[in-house]
């Protein structure tokens, strides 16, 4: 029989088992042991997994890949004329160079984006009509659906926990180089 607590880890799905309940059964199973973090990190992780499996059945729905997304979404949001180096895309991106080189062969192969060598070490990436049309209905439809999942929150809890957010996200990235 499985207990009512039993969650599955790595978090494959969502468990109603509160995070500060697990830090109570820390504190009692490792006396001294820090749980602060659990209630602040185990719902950031829970959160994450909610809205990526959302954002991935979305996504299917519309026929684009997050990888795909991502990368005409950095090319529009740099305005005209909707092009960046390689080097601003990884920089941009935050993936590795080798995962933008694949990243952009796939889209341009859709007809997505077109390549372009300026010189022997700089190559610039520029987004398609078609690559333009998809991430303006795409980006839509993702922005308007992840509105509605924080909608629960005040306009001021939202702008409240999204400074909060980011200096965790700051003071941790610069905790771990």
């Amino acid at each position: 029989m499985a207990d009512k607590f039993s969650d599955s880890y790595p978090l494959d799905a969502p468990s109603s088992y509160p995070a500060m309940e697990i830090a109570r059964a820390w504190q009692r199973e490792r006396p001294g042991v820090p749980t602060e973090s659990i209630g602040i990190v185990t719902p950031l992780w829970r959160l994450a997994k909610l809205f990526a499996d959302d954002r991935r059945r979305l996504l299917a729905e519309l026929g684009v890949d997050p990888a795909t997304l991502d990368l005409l979404s950095v090319l529009r949001r740099s305005g005209p004329p909707y092009e960046l180096s390689t080097r601003e895309l990884t920089a941009r991106t935050l993936v590795t160079a080798g995962a933008i080189s694949q990243r952009v062969r796939r889209a341009e192969e859709a007809g997505l984006v077109s390549r372009r060598t300026e010189d022997a070490r700089r190559v610039v990436v520029s987004l398609t009509p078609g690559g333009h049309e998809l991430i303006e209905r795409t980006v839509d439809q993702v922005l308007t659906r992840e509105a509605e999942l924080v909608s629960s929150l005040e306009a001021g809890q939202r702008e409240q926990l999204g400074r909060q957010l980011q200096e965790l996200l700051d003071a941790v990235q610069d905790r771990l180089g």
